[in-house]
């Protein structure tokens, strides 16, 4: 009898089919192209002029030359408010404004750099709509809403950290999304999702969505190494925050210094709320309807496909980002700035773009093949209505835009600026107090960083420079009053005297966005110093 030799069958599962790679198209990179090109204008035609300097701007650039100069990661004592890497890219990419030359306002030439921002935003924007599977003129048109929507037109020009993190948070879908599954794509977009909450921490609200996206874009069989390398990419990256301070001794709250848990503690608890968006007149209800004004259009488009988009496979994960960033700002009592909206429009232009595509979809291939003439005409004209929709926000659009094109929101600031570098300071121990968006240019002027060029809310708020002025006030050689600051006054003593004790040298401008150069009235100071 012969035995039967048989190999034994193996145990190991079989692994997933490796998908194919797709060569990308050339159509693809024409497109995207093109479309870089057509966004131009909207990120950068006269970015210095319009909108109006921001405080948050002049902040963050201010701590990017401190990075840039060495000085530190902030020019004051860093208190842990925001993770510094935002500004540590913007240090980075500070080369850009200096091709402008050094006329000019300071943060609105370092304006540029969200140029550069823009550009990349729109390319990933671009690329994750492909990747859930939205067809070209779709993902164009997505592009297209968030490029030239007045309202991203407005915030993509200013130099928050939310459009750096935006970046950032759209890099890791798109490498959760890859066809190749390759799981250093899926350990790079967790390291991602850490580089955009260092950026900006309140990003946060979308990881949950970048989870889903990573659910649906890898193989059952190997999901839970892809979760792990990805949860492995993101702590690597992000524990560095927490080890810094650690190993500065500022983790914890204590006497005598400041806590990377104590500024956590503040922002969550501490910080003064903008009240509920349903409350009237309060601030929270008042931002929103800036919002609203600028685009009612891609907010309330874009929650309706928010909703439709939840029950859409290729939508859901942008779906649920909007969704989240949305439940945020509701909450009844939570701080809510004005860029906030920031991180919530890549993904409602990307529902509006596939809400657009399902209804042409259902038109196309259902109403329109039905053998009702009725049915037929009705499915027509439905796709019509919407076309004609989408038509009839142009001329709208392009009025809300028309300002930002032509008008010169900074000149007042511009014209301060060119005076502090007309008349240097005397000595290298004069003081002038500016607001955030000024102090770069008074540094540029001659004034010395920290304690000759000083924020005005650090007079009252840092104990370092009341340490560094006993005299308060009376300390004070120059004071340059601006809307920010006389917006600001409510809990600064010193400011407030530094005011009422300064006479005016000169004025820029007229009305309540004037910019007054006031000389603190010599004979208070008298042997003050």
């Amino acid at each position: 009898m012969t035995a039967v030799l048989t190999k034994p069958s193996s145990t190991r599962p079989t692994p997933p089919p490796r998908p194919r790679r797709r060569p990308r198209s050339p159509n693809d990179t024409l497109l995207i192209t093109a479309l870089l090109v057509l966004s131009l204008p909207a990120l950068a035609w006269n970015i210095t002029r319009f909108p109006g300097i921001g405080t948050d701007e002049g902040t963050y650039l201010a701590q990017a030359w401190a990075v840039r100069e060495g000085v530190g990661l902030t020019h004051y004592t860093y208190w842990y408010d925001h993770p510094p890497l935002g500004w540590i890219q913007l240090a980075l990419l500070s080369w850009l404004p200096d091709l402008l030359g050094s006329d000019g306002l300071v943060v609105a030439n370092g304006r540029l750099v969200m140029v550069v921002v823009g550009l990349v935003a729109n390319a990933l924007l671009y690329l994750l709509a492909r990747r859930m599977a939205l067809p070209r003129w779709a993902a164009a048109l997505a592009v297209i809403v968030f490029t030239w929507s007045p309202l991203a037109v407005v915030l993509h020009r200013q130099i928050y950290l939310d459009n750096v993190a935006v970046v950032w948070i759209l890099a890791a879908f798109v490498l959760a999304l890859s066809p190749r599954r390759h799981l250093w794509h899926h350990i790079t977009a967790g390291a991602c999702t850490a580089v955009s909450l260092l950026s900006k921490e309140t990003m946060a609200v979308a990881v949950p969505a970048v989870l889903l996206a990573l659910r649906q874009g890898t193989h059952p069989s190997t999901r839970k190494f892809s979760f792990a390398g990805y949860c492995a990419g993101l702590v690597l990256v992000l524990v560095f925050y927490p080890l810094y301070a650690l190993l500065k001794g500022e983790l914890f709250a204590g006497q005598g210094h400041v806590s990377l848990l104590g500024a956590l503690r503040f922002q969550l608890v501490g910080r003064a709320g903008s009240g509920s968006v349903f409350t009237e007149g309060s601030a929270a209800q008042q931002t929103v309807s800036i919002w609203f004004q600028y685009d009612a259009v891609l907010i309330i488009v874009g929650l309706v496909g928010a909703a439709v988009g939840l029950a859409v496979r290729r939508l859901r994960p942008a779906a649920l980002a909007a969704v989240l960033l949305v439940l945020v700002a509701l909450r009844p009592n939570g701080y809510l700035p004005a860029m906030y909206v920031v991180q919530a429009l890549p993904f409602l232009a990307l529902l509006l773009a596939g809400t657009a595509f399902l209804v042409t979809e259902v038109v196309r291939k259902r109403l329109l093949r039905y053998r009702s003439p009725s049915v037929r005409v009705a499915g027509a004209a439905l796709l019509c209505g919407a076309m004609t929709a989408g038509i009839a926000i142009t001329p709208s659009w392009y009025t809300a835009n028309a300002s930002t094109f032509t008008s010169a929101a900074n000149d007042d600031y511009l014209a301060a600026a060119s005076w502090l570098r007309k008349h240097p300071p005397a000595d290298h121990g004069e003081r002038i107090v500016v607001d955030d968006a000024l102090w770069l240019d008074a540094v540029r002027a001659g004034y010395a960083p920290g304690l000759g060029a000083i924020w005005f809310y650090k007079l009252d708020l840092d104990p370092a420079v009341r340490a560094a002025l006993p005299g308060g006030w009376q300390d004070l050689d120059l004071v340059v009053s601006t809307p920010m600051m006389r917006a600001n006054t409510r809990g600064l003593p010193t400011v407030t005297a530094a005011l009422q004790h300064s006479y005016v040298i000169v004025t820029f401008g007229t009305g309540p966005d004037r910019v007054e150069i006031r000389r603190v009235q010599q004979n208070e100071r008298k042997g003050a110093r």
